[in-house]
């Protein structure tokens, strides 16, 4: 009986410690790119690479319009790079919009050794950048899936006109918990992530869009942020899964609707915010 108890701790103080010492290997699936890739696409857009003070090097892309109402820092999902990313850009290119992106550390061309403080460090370098080319009044952040996190900590830091997070988690912890509750993911996990912390003290708008179908990261994630911030807006998507929100059209109104007039206090907006 002894030896059994013995062989099963063995068996679960290996898988803890395998699980804290490869856990970027489930969370993050980057595309890495060569240094020299070119960049293509059909529309103006600017490339540009930014030295941190450790060492690493974080890329991004800039798309430009005429006469731009404003720009949109889109912080992405935990997949592929900016390059295949860039698809998003047309929601808010198409309505007059700027559309900046970076790859986090070890995505695309972006370089470095990769950490929770980091990834809130490099956006916040980047978004300063950003707020000498733009007045915070014209900046609006998108965060989506694990970007969302991210776009929180930094729209906690400044002042930008409006966030919007598309399918957020209350915390990284609490979603990853989900699968992971039977190991000691409280000392583990090196990404906790906390959205529902950073929330409370954003003074910008907030708009939350999240399908009622999502099983990566459920919506009563979003109702929990709603329910701590009751000022939050949030838009439903019935049926919605995770990926696949832009095959709604009711996802795209929303989106053209908060860009045309969110910034214009248009009091029809109030017909799509959800109490």
């Amino acid at each position: 009986m002894l030896t059994t108890i013995t062989v099963l701790l063995s068996i679960y103080l290996f898988i803890s410690i395998f699980f804290y010492f490869t856990q970027n290997l489930y969370f993050f699936r980057p595309e890495i790119l060569p240094s020299q890739f070119q960049f293509s696409y059909p529309f103006d857009f600017e490339e540009n690479s930014f030295e941190m003070e450790d060492g690493g090097l974080i890329n991004s892309i800039l798309f430009k319009v005429p006469n731009s109402r404003g720009v949109i820092f889109y912080f992405k999902g935990n997949s592929r790079s900016i390059k295949g990313w860039s698809k998003f850009s047309k929601d808010f290119i198409s309505n007059g919009y700027d559309f900046f992106m970076m790859d986090y550390r070890g995505f695309g061309k972006s370089r470095g050794k990769k950490s929770e403080a980091t990834l809130y460090s490099d956006s916040q370098f980047l978004y300063k950048w950003l707020s000498q080319r733009y007045l915070e009044k014209d900046i609006i952040i998108y965060g989506r899936s694990l970007g969302s996190g991210i776009a929180a900590r930094i729209a906690s830091w400044n002042n930008p006109t409006m966030l919007i997070l598309d399918s957020p988690y209350y915390s990284f912890y609490k979603n990853i918990s989900r699968w992971g509750w039977w190991i000691p993911l409280k000392y583990l996990l090196k990404y906790k992530i906390r959205t529902d912390h950073f929330i409370k003290n954003i003074k910008s708008e907030i708009h939350i869009i999240h399908g009622t179908s999502d099983r990566l990261i459920p919506y009563a994630h979003s109702a929990l942020l709603k329910k701590d911030k009751p000022s939050i807006y949030l838009h439903p998507i019935e049926g919605a899964g995770h990926n696949n929100l832009p095959s709604y059209s009711e996802y795209h109104q929303i989106i053209y609707d908060l860009l045309d007039k969110a910034d214009e206090g248009d009091p029809s907006l109030q017909n799509l915010l959800v109490a």
